[in-house]
């Protein structure tokens, strides 16, 4: 391992400071230390002129952030969902997602300002323990979602092609080398490649909801809340999965990160329009995702529920029954968009990896060891459980792998809205009164509905 300033160069940081705030900087003086992503960091020119150019200068963060909003473990829940209760629990994807757009918001917000991302203003404000152990807590919600991404991954190549779910949870060791090469060809590049897998996904659900022929008016009403979400014990338990399995922790700590890569003007006035176009940037982004989780919930309850199949919850069911009711290519596409899914999640994946781990203890380790560490974490048990499980058992380790984000969640909320609502350090940024209620509102929202979600699933397993 080496530290950040072996070679006693970087861009500045700032570090916590008792004397007066200054403008965006809020009483933290910089000093020199390198930012997390360093070869990235204020990498991407922001072009002047119309808001259209700068809108597109900003664009690329809020897809990589996305990445997560639709990533193989957000598939069952939403599959489980439509084909149990048909469109009504749309209401609760469109209610994460709007949870998704104020707190990834709150994340740009905070690197953009603060020249910081999360995890470093984690470790300047608490004391090394504290700090040690928000990072052992999301590196395992780390490997949680690389978890979910290679038992995705394999569950596409073993669709496809019939490859076996043990083999396909090996061959993703492989995109250790993809994702490499794609870091040394520059931020856009990557950034490029998400989009096109995000466009991806998008276009073969697009075909999926053309093929079920939901009906428009029942999909409409699916939008609005209704008591029997409340009511229905089973209902609600997936609805909190599916919040549960919606907003991911590390991607509070990419986001805070990654809009660093743009260099925009280190002043009041270049912070605040950095801000507004990140935040265009995210919330566009995570409509597209809104779009995604709300059409696997579409078609499998137009192509399920509707059909009286109520009992299809698993991803591979879900193939298995796309095609004969939906005609030729239908199951083809599905698996397609999932193989998509889980390439995509590796990439971000990668990123937020080597953001907490240089952010929580300030060292650096090679990307390349960096990786396959995260990946080993993930691929060990995926393996074991393919081998002497089969499919039945991955999809049950599919499943606690969401539980794991979820009980780490608040561990990265609670820290983010708290820093972003104090002026010492946000200075006249700092959440106004309504940004801040609304932000605590969500959070205790998350902390309650992942702590009953946790204990009914604890009950569940021990039942």
């Amino acid at each position: 391992m080496e530290s950040p300033d072996a070679t006693g160069s970087g861009p500045e940081r700032q570090q916590p400071d008792e004397s007066a705030p200054a403008a965006g900087g809020a009483g933290w003086q910089r000093v020199r230390e390198s930012p997390s992503l360093a070869e990235a960091y204020r990498s991407i020119p922001v072009a002047k002129g119309p808001w259209w150019r700068k809108l597109m200068a900003f664009a690329g963060p809020g897809y990589l952030v996305a990445v997560g909003y639709m990533d193989p473990g957000n598939w069952a829940t939403s599959i489980a969902g439509g084909s149990s209760f048909g469109y009504t629990l749309l209401f609760v994807i469109l209610l994460s997602n709007l949870m998704a757009v104020l707190l990834q918001g709150l994340a740009a917000k905070l690197g953009i300002v603060t020249g910081r991302d999360l995890a470093q203003a984690c470790r300047d404000h608490y004391s090394p323990p504290v700090n040690f152990v928000l990072w052992v807590l999301c590196e395992i919600a780390i490997a949680a979602t690389d978890l979910a991404e290679v038992i995705g991954s394999a569950i596409a190549l073993n669709l496809l092609f019939g490859i076996p779910i043990a083999w396909g949870v090996g061959i993703t060791a492989v995109d250790v080398l993809i994702v490499l090469f794609l870091q040394h060809k520059g931020f856009r590049l990557l950034e490029a490649i998400v989009i096109v897998l995000i466009a991806t996904i998008g276009i073969g659900f697009l075909f999926e909801i053309i093929r079920s022929r939901p009906e428009f008016g029942a999909v409409m009403a699916g939008f609005i809340p209704t008591r029997e979400i409340l009511a229905n014990p089973r209902m609600l338990y997936i609805g909190i999965g599916i919040l549960g399995a919606t907003v991911m922790p590390h991607n509070l700590y990419l986001h805070s990160s990654v809009v660093q890569t743009r260099r925009y003007d280190e002043t009041t006035e270049g912070r605040r329009e950095a801000v507004r176009y990140a935040f265009a940037d995210s919330t566009i982004a995570l409509s597209l995702a809104l779009f995604i989780n709300a059409a696997i919930l579409i078609v499998a309850a137009a192509a399920f529920h509707t059909t009286g199949r109520h009992d299809v919850a698993e991803i591979q069911d879900a193939y298995l029954l796309l095609t004969p009711l939906l005609g030729g290519g239908a199951s083809a596409v599905f698996a397609i968009a999932l193989l998509a899914s889980g390439q995509n999640s590796t990439l971000t994946g990668t990123l937020a990896g080597q953001i907490v781990m240089e952010g929580f203890l300030n060292i650096r380790i090679r990307p390349w060891l960096r990786r396959l560490i995260t990946r080993g974490i993930a691929i060990i048990p995926a393996a074991i459980v393919a081998i002497l499980y089969g499919e039945s058992g991955t999809a049950q380790l599919l499943i606690f792998s969401q539980v794991i984000l979820s009980l780490q969640l608040s561990f990265a909320v609670v820290p983010l809205v708290m820093f972003t609502s104090e002026k010492e350090k946000m200075g006249e940024f700092a959440n106004g009164p309504v940004v801040k209620t609304l932000a605590y509102a969500v959070t205790a929202l998350i902390v309650v509905l992942n702590a009953w979600l946790l204990m009914q699933t604890f009950f569940e397993w021990t039942a």
